[in-house]
Parts: C-alpha cells; structure tokens; sequence
C-alpha cells in the first residue's frame, strides 16, 4: 500500500501547512470552488481537517457529500469543522473511515473531489480507484484535483522537485508513506474517460488545481 498513517499529523496539519506554503494550498482547493456550485452528491476523497468541505457546504446548500478518509483523527476534526457551521450542514455529510482502495461506494456523484491525495497513492493503486469509482459517476461527472507538480521546465523544474522532494520524505517518515514519486494521475483519468476542463496553477507551477469532465 502506498498511504500512510496520517493521525498523528491531524492536529496540528492547519499550522503545519500554513508554515510551510502559507495561504497556497487553500487557494489551490478553493480554485474550482465556482465550479462545484451545481453539483449535488460529492465524494470527498481524504479532505484532511475539512476546511475545503466547510467552504463547498456553505456555497452550496443543495449538496449532500460522502466523505471518504482512512484517518479516524483526521475524520473527527473534519466532524468538528461541519458540526460548527450547523446542524443542517452536518446532516448533508456522510462520514466514512475507510480505505478508499477497499470502500464500496453506494449510489451516484455528480462531483469527485480529491485535494493532495491522489499523490499518496503508487500509479497502478489510482488504476484500482478508479475501477471502484467510475461505476458509480453520472454522465458529465466533474472531478476536482488539487495536487503538487512539478514544472515541465524552466527555472521554477529544479525547486519544484527538491520541494516534492522533501515533501515525500518529510511524510515518509511521519506517517509510513511509501510512494516516493508523483503518479501520473493525468494518464490514469484520461485512460478512465476524462478529460481536462479547466487548470490553474500556483507558486510557478508547484501546485495545481485541475477540473476534469467525465466524457458521455
């Protein structure tokens, strides 16, 4: 497997994330924010402490969500997050701990959403979650990645992949993670039948938010 244990990071992630890229990874999640606001039943892969969900529930009071995440720490400060909006936000949400690679997903999403995660996973495991995900897609699916990258060129190539670098280390050592290399996600959803809509990059290209369409 190529996850990792990410509950002893789930308390201070906010802080250790602010420290080290600042506002940018927000940014990156909220970058399709406009997008999401017809969607109606989203799976929200690995969301972390839930503030990216906080934001989708609030500019989007018509959307019920299934949030899927094999952190219970992380789950629980997510829970949190939701519970303070409001009652009626928190009824919206599903919560499920569970290993995505494992989980049997129920009924159709309009909208998938998965910001800094598909990079935890070895390319040939995507392969694997998309076979237990693409059944349950509507036609016209939208689906919301944010992820790091690293420039094809260009002065910002170099710090992109020490940055990458470290990163993979860093939580290789904290949590388990086992992958070392940015999967080729791109590959693995074009192989699956999207294609991409719409990107917007951050901080020279480390970061990027990609909206993909399911085709049909």
């Amino acid at each position: 497997m190529g996850t990792g244990n990410f509950n002893c990071i789930a308390r201070p992630y906010r802080w250790l994330e602010y420290a080290s890229f600042g506002p940018f990874l927000l940014r990156c999640r909220l970058a399709q924010l406009p997008a999401m606001r017809s969607a109606r039943r989203a799976l929200i892969l690995g969301d972390g402490d839930g503030r990216f969900l906080a934001h989708l529930l609030q500019t989007n009071p018509e959307l019920s969500a299934d949030a899927v995440d094999s952190s219970r720490s992380m789950l629980e400060t997510l829970d949190q997050r939701i519970s303070n909006i409001g009652d009626s936000a928190r009824r919206r949400v599903e919560l499920h701990h569970a290993d995505v690679l494992t989980w049997t997903a129920k009924g159709k999403y309009d909208l998938v959403v998965s910001h800094f995660f598909l990079d935890c996973f070895f390319e040939h495991q995507l392969d694997d979650l998309l076979v237990r995900i693409a059944p349950h897609l509507e036609k016209g699916a939208r689906w919301v990645v944010s992820e790091f990258s690293i420039p094809a060129g260009g002065p910002a190539a170099h710090l992109s992949a020490v940055v990458v670098r470290l990163l993979y280390e860093f939580f290789g050592l904290i949590t388990g993670l086992a992958v070392r290399d940015l999967p080729d996600y791109g590959r693995v959803m074009r192989d699956w039948g999207f294609y991409l809509g719409s990107e917007q990059d951050f901080l020279g290209g480390l970061l990027e938010s990609q909206l993909w369409f399911l085709a049909g």
